[in-house]
């Protein structure tokens, strides 16, 4: 055992406010370009192209709810080959947050919106044929300014931790989490360098690298100076906070779901609806949508009766109408299989692009077949959809 970092661990966990001052230190620099680096090490490249597990008998990848991030697009499907190394048939789709990017001829986005029928921020999977892009420019725009005001929530997290107006949001975090004076001050002093240095460092920070995130990404670096205890106290704390400003932040800047559906239908785009669970109003809002994912890994407790509730749907269409598809979706997170296994978030790193265990569950496939449904068969009508 390394003695003297066990002393020094040792002390800064003592005494971690009075080690911690606001100068912005060489390590503070190191660490912000580390966190929004794009760039990936040797390292992990290996990680992302060696998945930790085959299914050579899995002949067909629907995979229409993943999130690329920063990860090559060619890295991504070269991991997909090696995951399923006998696939005759599949549809691939990335659906980044608010970004639309185009793998093998298709293009797709995560779209946040609002319903303002029950007041909720609600969530769409939108999918092209890449070619319809070229008559895409209002719905562009549309996505860069919900981007933008969804990059927008880090600020208000930022200031929710520094500013004296937010002080009723501290207190609150604080009292659910058992946060003292020491760690609220020790937050308060690493959040306002981490603002300093995104304010330096504007010019170069990768957009996509403006979330949330990185505030847990910042202070996970101080590991290297603290001890992994108090950092853990810490990480407790900022998503009590996270959860506070989330519950505050005004969706009404966000385009109303309608008008993301109208814009995506006039392209001839498809929509799926990503784990209404979350959000069950929107199983009786009747949108106009090709379908409802009934599983991932965020969304599973209800798998069963959602398949059962599109079924119904389906029944009661009239004639010429289509049924509603039912999907399931990974919600993969690139991103997170390159970051360093010790800052991993162990759930959302092990989750792969195509492995959605649940149509392959006993249980679950005995209301697929009654629903007529399966992988197979989604695969072919959905594509047959964005022609």
């Amino acid at each position: 055992m390394d003695t003297s970092k066990s002393s020094r661990a040792a002390e800064s966990l003592a005494h971690p406010v009075q080690s911690f001052t606001e100068e912005i230190t060489e390590h503070d620099r190191a660490s912000y370009l580390k966190v929004v680096t794009t760039e990936l090490t040797d390292a992990q490249r290996a990680r992302i192209l060696t998945p930790p597990r085959v299914y050579p008998r899995q002949d067909s990848i629907l995979a229409l709810h993943w999130h690329s991030e920063f990860v090559p697009l060619d890295m991504v499907t070269e991991r997909i080959r090696a995951t399923f190394p006998n696939s005759d048939l599949e549809l691939i789709i990335p659906t980044d947050h608010n970004t639309i990017n185009v793998l093998n001829g298709y293009a797709g986005a995560e779209v946040d919106c609002y319903s303002r029928e029950f007041a909720r921020k609600v969530q769409l999977l939108i999918h092209f044929e890449a070619s319809r892009l070229a008559n895409a420019n209002v719905f562009k725009n549309m996505l860069s300014h919900t981007f933008r005001y969804r990059s927008s929530q880090l600020y208000e997290f930022i200031d929710t931790i520094l500013e004296e107006k937010y002080e009723d949001r501290v207190q609150e975090a604080a009292a659910t989490t058992g946060a003292d004076d020491d760690l609220i001050r020790f937050v308060r002093t690493g959040t306002s360098k981490l603002r300093k240095l995104i304010d330096q460092n504007y010019a170069i920070t990768p957009p996509e690298m403006l979330r949330n995130k990185i505030i847990k990404y910042y202070f996970d670096t101080l590991r290297d100076l603290y001890d992994d205890r108090y950092i853990n106290r810490v990480q407790i704390f900022l998503q009590a906070i996270k959860r506070i400003v989330k519950r505050h932040f005004s969706f009404t800047h966000f385009y109303e779901t309608h008008e993301i559906i109208e814009e995506v239908r006039y392209l001839g785009g498809g929509i799926i609806v990503p784990h209404p669970e979350q959000f069950w109003p929107i199983l009786l809002a009747d949108y106009d949508v090709d379908g409802y994912e009934v599983w991932n890994p965020q969304s599973r407790e209800y798998t069963d009766f959602l398949i059962n509730v599109v079924d119904r749907k389906n029944k009661r269409l009239h004639q010429g109408e289509r049924p509603l598809l039912i999907t399931m979706g990974d919600d993969c997170h690139m991103g997170e299989k390159a970051k360093d296994p010790q800052y991993q978030d162990t759930e959302k790193a092990s989750r792969e692009i195509g492995v959605q265990p649940a149509w392959d569950d006993l249980a679950v496939r005995k209301s697929l077949i009654l629903a007529n449904i399966d992988r197979r068969r989604v695969i072919e009508e959905y594509k047959n959809r964005l022609l």
